[in-house]
């Protein structure tokens, strides 16, 4: 991801059953709406072998999530719209707060009403499992080294080699579409830096945060639902997780620019928090409903939807991070990690932007010195490009109303889903403007709706 941009969990993360709010119990009187939540800041061949998130049919998505660039640091992990398990907590305080809820899952309400106990750990989100312990020790390496050094990573728990290899193989499918994309932010604004810049406008001041932040709440009726925070010192754009039972989102000041955040609103909100509620009311809220039902993953619809709506309603709408992205994972596969470093120059100048975007696609790998990768931050272009190119037969407003479910799901479910209660986010409930603006983000990133129908028939 990029400096200016927004977060999502890990595969694997255990499936629950979630609610956005907790109902009344019974006999007692449902509570009057709450106030906001809002706390004070924190102290390529011609066969392109399918991506993992599309290998199975029947279990949840391995989520993956999205707005500024990936960032890794003590106290906040890789990425912008990639959640992490606590908020500005040392690893070793990790264990018990904030367990991290993947954007496929949020929201959750734990079982026991009243219970004061914390969930018993479980294994750490994949962003976190797979957090170099060396991490800036091997920076520094890397970079005093004048880029030449391939890191040597070491890891307090390696993930399973099923996971590893799950994730091991990067697609070329759409790298055309990827190199595209990026090549026309270049035309435009000669660097990523002046693009973040001119586009993202400025940083704004706490006020202007917290009335941007109240706004949007009450855009979607979320106003009490979800606790909203603000930090100076998370180094990603934004992290949503589950503290104490309830969906908590923490913004990033550094990352608050005037016209990317409500972008990052519409991603964390309009889009995973809103269909998480809506997914709670159906019959296939479980892992057993959906095994029941034979439901696709939720990705690459959930996070290809989710970083639609981050740049929904800008004038100028480049998928710039989700196709470099997908670019420098293609490109691990095949170079070491001082080889990728060097490589994606020619995008990036910043090398310590670079470094992240390495990171992020050499995770799991302790000699960085041999090819490969983990693929799956290709989950966001690759979702992006199949939902526009089947944007005119898609019903939005449908897919939305059924919860974590894949585009392709849609026509077979609606006439199981249970609709009263379900809500759908501001944007979206004109369908007409909405596709405008799809068809404003096809052609701003110059994307060609018969190559898109060639790859994807």
């Amino acid at each position: 991801m990029t400096r200016g941009e927004r977060r999502g969990g890990g595969p694997g993360v255990r499936p629950a059953s979630y609610l956005p709010t907790q109902p009344p119990l019974p006999g007692r009187p449902r509570q009057p709406p709450q106030a906001p939540l809002l706390s004070e800041p924190l102290p390529k061949d011609c066969h392109h072998p399918p991506p993992p998130w599309r290998s199975g049919s029947a279990a949840p998505s391995p989520p993956a999530r999205s707005l500024t660039s990936p960032s890794l640091g003590a106290g906040g992990w890789m990425r912008r719209s990639e959640s992490t398990c606590s908020v500005n907590y040392s690893l070793g305080l990790r264990g018990g707060k904030g367990q991290m809820r993947p954007a496929t899952s949020l929201p959750h309400i734990a079982k026991g009403v009243g219970s004061t106990s914390l969930p018993t750990p479980s294994r750490p989100c994949l962003l976190v499992a797979l957090r170099p312990l060396n991490l800036e020790q091997e920076k520094e390496a890397f970079f005093q080294s004048d880029y030449k050094y391939e890191p040597q990573f070491e890891y307090a728990q390696p993930e399973p080699r099923s996971v590893l290899e799950k994730y091991r193989e990067g697609s070329g499918l759409f790298l055309e579409q990827a190199v595209g994309i990026m090549e026309c932010v270049l035309r435009k604004f000669s660097s990523y830096e002046n693009f973040e810049e001119v586009t993202g406008g400025s940083v704004l001041p706490k006020s202007q945060v917290w009335a941007a932040v109240r706004k949007y709440l009450q855009k979607e009726g979320c106003v009490g639902e979800v606790v909203v925070r603000l930090s100076d010192e998370l180094l990603s754009q934004a992290v949503m997780v589950v503290e104490s039972c309830r969906p908590t989102l923490t913004i990033n000041l550094a990352g608050a620019r005037q016209h990317w955040l409500e972008g990052m609103l519409r991603h964390e909100i309009g889009t995973h928090y809103l269909r998480g509620v809506n997914n709670n009311l159906q019959p296939w809220a479980t892992t057993e409903g959906r095994k029941q039902f034979g439901l696709k993953p939720a990705n690459p619809t959930e996070e290809g939807l989710a970083s639609l709506h981050s740049v929904l309603l800008r004038k100028q709408p480049y998928l710039w991070r989700a196709a470099l992205l997908y670019y420098t994972v293609y490109h691990a596969t095949s170079m070491s990690f001082s080889q990728l470093f060097s490589h994606i120059a020619r995008f990036v100048q910043d090398p310590d932007v670079r470094w992240e975007y390495c990171l992020r696609a050499k995770r799991g790998q302790t000699d960085t010195s041999q090819p490969g990768c983990f693929s799956k931050d290709q989950v966001y272009l690759d979702g992006i490009l199949r939902i526009l190119r089947h944007r005119r037969s898609i019903d939005f407003k449908m897919l939305t109303s059924l919860g974590k479910v894949s585009y392709e799901d849609v026509e077979r479910l609606r006439h199981l889903a249970v609709f009263p209660r379900t809500r759908i986010p501001h944007f979206m409930r004109d369908p007409e403007r909405y596709l405008q603006h799809l068809d404003h983000i096809v052609a701003v990133n110059e994307l060609d709706d018969l190559a898109l129908q060639h790859l994807l028939p």
